[in-house]
Protein backbone atom coordinates (compact mmCIF):
# COMPACT_ATOMS: atom_id res chain seq x y z
CA UNK A 1 0.00 0.00 0.00
CA UNK A 2 2.59 1.95 1.04
CA UNK A 3 4.13 1.61 -2.45
CA UNK A 4 1.19 2.53 -4.06
CA UNK A 5 0.74 5.25 -1.92
CA UNK A 6 4.65 6.93 -2.90
CA UNK A 7 3.33 6.63 -7.06
CA UNK A 8 0.13 8.17 -6.56
CA UNK A 9 2.19 10.60 -4.86
CA UNK A 10 4.90 11.29 -7.74
CA UNK A 11 2.60 10.88 -10.52
CA UNK A 12 -0.81 12.73 -9.39
CA UNK A 13 -2.43 12.67 -12.86
CA UNK A 14 -2.85 8.85 -12.86
CA UNK A 15 -6.61 8.26 -11.73
CA UNK A 16 -7.72 10.55 -13.82
CA UNK A 17 -5.55 8.98 -17.13
CA UNK A 18 -6.91 5.65 -16.67
CA UNK A 19 -10.63 7.07 -15.81
CA UNK A 20 -10.16 9.46 -19.14
CA UNK A 21 -9.08 6.33 -21.21
CA UNK A 22 -12.22 4.04 -19.77
CA UNK A 23 -14.54 6.35 -20.56
CA UNK A 24 -13.15 7.15 -23.95
CA UNK A 25 -13.76 2.82 -24.23
CA UNK A 26 -17.26 3.42 -23.02
CA UNK A 27 -18.18 6.33 -25.70
CA UNK A 28 -16.85 4.24 -28.57
CA UNK A 29 -18.36 0.95 -27.42
CA UNK A 30 -22.16 3.74 -26.75
CA UNK A 31 -21.62 5.55 -29.54
CA UNK A 32 -19.95 3.54 -33.19
CA UNK A 33 -19.07 6.99 -35.04
CA UNK A 34 -17.13 8.36 -32.00
CA UNK A 35 -13.85 6.34 -33.06
CA UNK A 36 -14.62 7.08 -36.72
CA UNK A 37 -11.70 9.60 -37.82
CA UNK A 38 -14.05 11.61 -39.78
CA UNK A 39 -15.26 13.01 -37.13
CA UNK A 40 -12.48 13.97 -34.31
CA UNK A 41 -11.68 17.03 -35.29
CA UNK A 42 -15.56 17.97 -34.84
CA UNK A 43 -14.91 16.30 -31.13
CA UNK A 44 -11.45 18.01 -30.48
CA UNK A 45 -12.86 21.52 -31.78
CA UNK A 46 -16.13 21.01 -29.12
CA UNK A 47 -13.78 19.49 -26.24
CA UNK A 48 -10.66 22.49 -26.80
CA UNK A 49 -12.70 24.67 -24.57
CA UNK A 50 -12.53 22.53 -21.54
CA UNK A 51 -9.60 21.35 -22.02
CA UNK A 52 -8.09 25.47 -21.99
CA UNK A 53 -10.15 26.66 -19.07
CA UNK A 54 -8.99 23.90 -17.03
CA UNK A 55 -5.24 24.40 -18.18
CA UNK A 56 -5.77 28.14 -17.16
CA UNK A 57 -7.01 27.37 -13.80
CA UNK A 58 -3.95 25.52 -12.98
CA UNK A 59 -1.04 28.14 -12.73
CA UNK A 60 -2.94 29.53 -9.70
CA UNK A 61 -3.68 26.54 -8.28
CA UNK A 62 0.15 25.56 -8.09
CA UNK A 63 0.94 28.93 -6.66
CA UNK A 64 -0.69 27.82 -3.22
CA UNK A 65 -1.96 29.09 -0.27
CA UNK A 66 -5.67 27.97 -0.95
CA UNK A 67 -5.18 29.71 -4.84
CA UNK A 68 -7.26 29.26 -7.16
CA UNK A 69 -8.94 31.68 -10.06
CA UNK A 70 -12.86 31.43 -10.19
CA UNK A 71 -13.11 33.86 -12.58
CA UNK A 72 -11.44 31.95 -15.56
CA UNK A 73 -14.50 30.72 -17.01
CA UNK A 74 -16.01 34.34 -17.15
CA UNK A 75 -12.72 35.39 -17.99
CA UNK A 76 -12.71 33.25 -21.31
CA UNK A 77 -16.23 34.39 -22.09
CA UNK A 78 -15.57 38.25 -21.47
CA UNK A 79 -12.43 37.24 -24.41
CA UNK A 80 -15.14 35.79 -26.31
CA UNK A 81 -17.09 38.35 -26.09
CA UNK A 82 -14.98 41.29 -26.97
CA UNK A 83 -13.45 39.38 -29.88
CA UNK A 84 -17.40 38.35 -31.47
CA UNK A 85 -18.56 42.14 -30.86
CA UNK A 86 -15.62 44.48 -30.72
CA UNK A 87 -13.04 42.83 -33.08
CA UNK A 88 -13.78 40.68 -35.69
CA UNK A 89 -15.16 42.55 -38.59
CA UNK A 90 -13.20 45.33 -37.82
CA UNK A 91 -9.79 47.08 -38.13
CA UNK A 92 -8.53 44.95 -35.57
CA UNK A 93 -10.07 41.84 -35.96
CA UNK A 94 -7.10 40.43 -37.82
CA UNK A 95 -5.43 37.33 -35.94
CA UNK A 96 -2.22 39.76 -36.24
CA UNK A 97 -3.55 42.36 -34.04
CA UNK A 98 -6.35 40.14 -32.03
CA UNK A 99 -4.66 37.53 -30.90
CA UNK A 100 -2.46 39.84 -28.67
CA UNK A 101 -5.40 41.81 -27.38
CA UNK A 102 -7.24 39.01 -26.59
CA UNK A 103 -4.18 37.55 -24.71
CA UNK A 104 -3.16 40.86 -23.07
CA UNK A 105 -6.91 41.54 -21.95
CA UNK A 106 -6.78 37.85 -20.15
CA UNK A 107 -3.55 38.08 -18.50
CA UNK A 108 -4.26 41.92 -17.06
CA UNK A 109 -7.30 40.57 -15.73
CA UNK A 110 -5.14 37.60 -14.05
CA UNK A 111 -2.05 39.77 -12.94
CA UNK A 112 -5.04 42.19 -11.07
CA UNK A 113 -6.37 39.13 -8.96
CA UNK A 114 -2.42 38.24 -8.31
CA UNK A 115 -1.78 41.55 -7.14
CA UNK A 116 -4.90 41.28 -4.76
CA UNK A 117 -3.81 37.77 -3.61
CA UNK A 118 -0.55 38.67 -3.24
CA UNK A 119 -0.40 42.69 -2.61
CA UNK A 120 -3.21 43.35 -0.89
CA UNK A 121 -3.90 39.34 0.72
CA UNK A 122 -7.12 39.06 -0.02
CA UNK A 123 -8.07 35.33 0.61
CA UNK A 124 -8.03 33.72 -3.21
CA UNK A 125 -11.60 33.01 -3.07
CA UNK A 126 -12.88 36.61 -2.28
CA UNK A 127 -10.42 38.08 -4.55
CA UNK A 128 -11.54 35.98 -7.55
CA UNK A 129 -15.50 36.05 -6.94
CA UNK A 130 -15.12 39.46 -6.87
CA UNK A 131 -13.55 39.58 -10.45
CA UNK A 132 -15.89 36.84 -11.55
CA UNK A 133 -19.29 39.31 -10.32
CA UNK A 134 -17.48 42.17 -12.29
CA UNK A 135 -16.50 40.34 -15.41
CA UNK A 136 -20.21 38.46 -15.13
CA UNK A 137 -21.36 42.37 -15.49
CA UNK A 138 -19.56 43.71 -18.06
CA UNK A 139 -19.90 40.52 -20.08
CA UNK A 140 -23.87 41.85 -19.54
CA UNK A 141 -23.17 45.43 -20.67
CA UNK A 142 -21.20 44.30 -23.78
CA UNK A 143 -24.62 42.62 -25.04
CA UNK A 144 -27.14 40.73 -23.04
CA UNK A 145 -27.98 38.20 -25.87
CA UNK A 146 -26.25 36.11 -27.52
CA UNK A 147 -24.19 37.57 -30.50
CA UNK A 148 -22.80 36.00 -33.73
CA UNK A 149 -19.28 36.21 -34.86
CA UNK A 150 -19.14 37.60 -38.76
CA UNK A 151 -19.40 34.83 -41.62
CA UNK A 152 -15.77 33.31 -42.83
CA UNK A 153 -13.84 34.74 -40.05
CA UNK A 154 -10.28 33.47 -39.72
CA UNK A 155 -11.35 31.61 -36.26
CA UNK A 156 -13.21 29.20 -38.23
CA UNK A 157 -10.16 27.74 -39.50
CA UNK A 158 -9.20 26.55 -35.86
CA UNK A 159 -12.49 24.17 -35.67
CA UNK A 160 -11.51 22.49 -38.76
CA UNK A 161 -8.01 22.84 -40.61
CA UNK A 162 -5.07 24.87 -40.60
CA UNK A 163 -3.18 23.63 -43.27
CA UNK A 164 -2.62 19.95 -42.63
CA UNK A 165 -2.98 20.05 -39.07
CA UNK A 166 -6.41 20.07 -36.98
CA UNK A 167 -7.01 23.67 -35.90
CA UNK A 168 -8.65 22.80 -32.41
CA UNK A 169 -5.23 21.35 -31.68
CA UNK A 170 -3.35 24.26 -32.12
CA UNK A 171 -4.42 26.23 -29.17
CA UNK A 172 -4.06 23.39 -26.58
CA UNK A 173 -0.82 22.55 -28.10
CA UNK A 174 0.23 26.23 -27.91
CA UNK A 175 -0.39 26.61 -24.05
CA UNK A 176 0.99 23.04 -23.75
CA UNK A 177 4.50 24.25 -25.05
CA UNK A 178 4.68 27.47 -23.34
CA UNK A 179 3.95 25.34 -20.38
CA UNK A 180 6.93 22.88 -21.64
CA UNK A 181 9.07 26.28 -21.52
CA UNK A 182 8.22 27.18 -18.14
CA UNK A 183 9.46 24.30 -16.58
CA UNK A 184 12.89 24.89 -18.30
CA UNK A 185 13.25 28.27 -16.46
CA UNK A 186 13.75 28.85 -13.22
CA UNK A 187 10.48 29.85 -12.39
CA UNK A 188 9.22 26.81 -12.06
CA UNK A 189 10.84 25.64 -9.22
CA UNK A 190 10.32 28.75 -7.60
CA UNK A 191 6.46 28.14 -8.42
CA UNK A 192 6.43 25.02 -7.20
CA UNK A 193 8.36 26.07 -4.19
CA UNK A 194 6.08 28.48 -3.07
CA UNK A 195 3.05 26.39 -3.42
CA UNK A 196 4.63 23.78 -1.18
CA UNK A 197 5.72 26.44 1.59
CA UNK A 198 6.13 29.73 0.28
CA UNK A 199 7.74 30.66 4.07
CA UNK A 200 9.94 28.75 3.22
CA UNK A 201 10.78 29.97 0.07
CA UNK A 202 10.94 33.50 0.86
CA UNK A 203 13.35 32.51 3.77
CA UNK A 204 15.05 31.42 0.16
CA UNK A 205 15.55 34.33 -1.41
CA UNK A 206 12.54 33.45 -3.76
CA UNK A 207 10.21 36.82 -4.65
CA UNK A 208 6.87 35.08 -3.84
CA UNK A 209 4.33 38.12 -4.73
CA UNK A 210 6.26 38.13 -8.00
CA UNK A 211 6.28 34.79 -8.41
CA UNK A 212 2.50 34.24 -7.27
CA UNK A 213 1.25 37.61 -9.77
CA UNK A 214 2.95 35.97 -12.84
CA UNK A 215 1.56 32.48 -11.97
CA UNK A 216 -2.38 34.29 -11.82
CA UNK A 217 -1.49 36.50 -15.38
CA UNK A 218 -0.21 33.20 -16.83
CA UNK A 219 -3.53 30.91 -16.05
CA UNK A 220 -5.20 34.76 -17.27
CA UNK A 221 -3.38 34.39 -20.58
CA UNK A 222 -4.42 30.88 -21.17
CA UNK A 223 -7.81 31.89 -20.61
CA UNK A 224 -7.44 34.24 -23.79
CA UNK A 225 -6.52 31.31 -25.42
CA UNK A 226 -9.45 29.45 -24.26
CA UNK A 227 -12.10 32.57 -25.27
CA UNK A 228 -10.66 32.41 -28.91
CA UNK A 229 -11.26 28.58 -29.04
CA UNK A 230 -14.77 28.97 -27.99
CA UNK A 231 -15.30 31.80 -30.53
CA UNK A 232 -13.98 28.86 -33.08
CA UNK A 233 -16.42 26.26 -32.09
CA UNK A 234 -19.62 28.43 -31.49
CA UNK A 235 -18.89 31.02 -34.03
CA UNK A 236 -21.26 33.03 -31.06
CA UNK A 237 -20.57 34.39 -27.78
CA UNK A 238 -23.38 34.18 -25.23
CA UNK A 239 -22.67 36.11 -21.72
CA UNK A 240 -24.62 33.86 -19.81
CA UNK A 241 -22.03 30.93 -19.98
CA UNK A 242 -19.10 32.15 -17.96
CA UNK A 243 -20.21 30.34 -14.72
CA UNK A 244 -20.40 27.03 -16.53
CA UNK A 245 -17.02 26.81 -17.80
CA UNK A 246 -15.62 28.14 -13.89
CA UNK A 247 -16.93 24.80 -12.80
CA UNK A 248 -15.48 22.77 -15.32
CA UNK A 249 -12.46 24.42 -14.81
CA UNK A 250 -12.35 23.54 -11.37
CA UNK A 251 -13.75 20.10 -11.60
CA UNK A 252 -11.18 19.48 -14.19
CA UNK A 253 -8.09 20.47 -12.23
CA UNK A 254 -9.17 18.51 -8.95
CA UNK A 255 -10.07 15.71 -11.15
CA UNK A 256 -6.51 15.66 -13.03
CA UNK A 257 -4.78 15.27 -9.45
CA UNK A 258 -3.49 18.51 -8.79
CA UNK A 259 -4.67 19.20 -5.22
CA UNK A 260 -7.04 22.52 -5.03
CA UNK A 261 -6.11 24.18 -1.72
CA UNK A 262 -2.72 22.54 -1.39
CA UNK A 263 0.11 23.83 -4.13
CA UNK A 264 3.26 22.70 -5.47
CA UNK A 265 1.70 19.53 -7.07
CA UNK A 266 0.35 18.42 -10.21
CA UNK A 267 0.29 20.49 -13.59
CA UNK A 268 -1.29 21.02 -16.83
CA UNK A 269 -0.93 17.37 -17.60
CA UNK A 270 -3.38 16.44 -15.17
CA UNK A 271 -5.70 19.46 -15.71
CA UNK A 272 -5.95 18.05 -19.40
CA UNK A 273 -7.05 14.58 -18.90
CA UNK A 274 -9.64 15.80 -15.78
CA UNK A 275 -11.19 17.74 -18.87
CA UNK A 276 -11.66 14.65 -20.52
CA UNK A 277 -13.41 13.15 -18.13
CA UNK A 278 -15.77 15.87 -17.86
CA UNK A 279 -16.51 16.08 -21.65
CA UNK A 280 -16.38 12.72 -22.55
CA UNK A 281 -18.92 12.09 -19.08
CA UNK A 282 -21.07 14.88 -20.66
CA UNK A 283 -21.01 12.68 -24.04
CA UNK A 284 -21.37 9.79 -22.72
CA UNK A 285 -24.52 10.98 -20.36
CA UNK A 286 -26.05 12.31 -23.64
CA UNK A 287 -25.38 9.19 -25.66
CA UNK A 288 -27.51 7.42 -22.92
CA UNK A 289 -30.69 10.35 -23.17
CA UNK A 290 -29.82 12.18 -19.66
CA UNK A 291 -31.09 15.62 -20.20
CA UNK A 292 -28.79 18.20 -20.14
CA UNK A 293 -29.68 19.97 -17.44
CA UNK A 294 -28.35 16.81 -15.02
CA UNK A 295 -24.74 17.94 -16.43
CA UNK A 296 -24.10 20.70 -13.68
CA UNK A 297 -24.79 18.37 -10.81
CA UNK A 298 -22.34 15.82 -12.85
CA UNK A 299 -19.92 18.57 -12.47
CA UNK A 300 -20.29 19.23 -9.16
CA UNK A 301 -20.38 15.52 -8.27
CA UNK A 302 -16.81 14.74 -9.81
CA UNK A 303 -15.25 18.09 -8.52
CA UNK A 304 -16.07 16.88 -5.00
CA UNK A 305 -14.80 13.51 -5.91
CA UNK A 306 -11.76 15.17 -7.51
CA UNK A 307 -11.05 17.49 -4.18
CA UNK A 308 -11.20 14.65 -2.14
CA UNK A 309 -8.81 12.03 -4.63
CA UNK A 310 -6.54 14.94 -5.15
CA UNK A 311 -6.44 15.82 -1.88
CA UNK A 312 -5.77 12.05 -0.68
CA UNK A 313 -3.03 11.13 -3.15
CA UNK A 314 -1.26 14.27 -2.69
CA UNK A 315 -0.67 13.60 1.31
CA UNK A 316 3.19 12.79 1.06
CA UNK A 317 3.78 8.87 2.42
CA UNK A 318 4.24 8.47 5.48
CA UNK A 319 7.71 7.43 6.96
CA UNK A 320 8.33 4.23 9.04
CA UNK A 321 9.31 6.04 12.63
CA UNK A 322 12.30 5.39 13.55
CA UNK A 323 13.88 2.80 16.11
Amino acid sequence: MSELRRLAHQYTFAPAAVLAAALLIANVVALPRFGNPDTWIGTLAIFAPFALVALASTPPVLSGTGGLDLSIGPLTVLVNLVLVVHLLGGSLGSPEVAIPICLALGAAVGALNGFSVAVLRYPPVIATLCTFLVILGVSLKLTSQPATAPIGNWTTQLAHKVGPLPGPAIPIAAVLLVWLGVQRLPYYGHLMAIGGDDATAFSSGVDVTAVRITAYSLGGAFAGVAGIALTAVFQSADPNIGASYALIALAAVALGGTPVGLGGRGGLLGSLCGAMILYLAQNLLGEVHVASTWNQVVYGLLLLGGVVLSTTVSRPPRRAAAG
